[in-house]
């Protein structure tokens, strides 16, 4: 199954490699089109995974701020998300 990212109609990841957590699909981070996203200062904590940074994602001219999230160094219960990163906030994640 592949699974696919997009917003503001542009694909901006895709993979047959996701981690699915909580409902949310972890793309591998060499899956993701790294010219969409967009560093960002925000962070927030889990409990149960740890803290995690995030990125604005940049798709057909305009930014959607905060919609990729990643944890860097995950606690050790969700290893298996470092360097994934995970999109909300209007991104449409499909299966195909």
């Amino acid at each position: 199954m592949t699974v696919v990212a997009r917003w503001n109609g542009e694909e901006i990841a895709r993979s047959e490699d996701t981690v699915v957590v909580e409902g949310n699909h972890y793309f591998p981070a060499g899956d993701v089109a790294r010219s969409a996203l967009v560093p960002s200062e925000r962070t927030s904590v889990c409990p149960s995974k740890g803290t995690a940074q995030y990125h604005s994602v940049n798709a057909g001219g305009a930014i959607n701020p905060d919609a990729a999230w990643y944890y860097p160094a995950p606690k050790p219960e969700a290893a298996q998300i470092k360097d994934r990163i995970a999109f909300w906030n209007g991104v449409e994640v499909t299966e195909e």
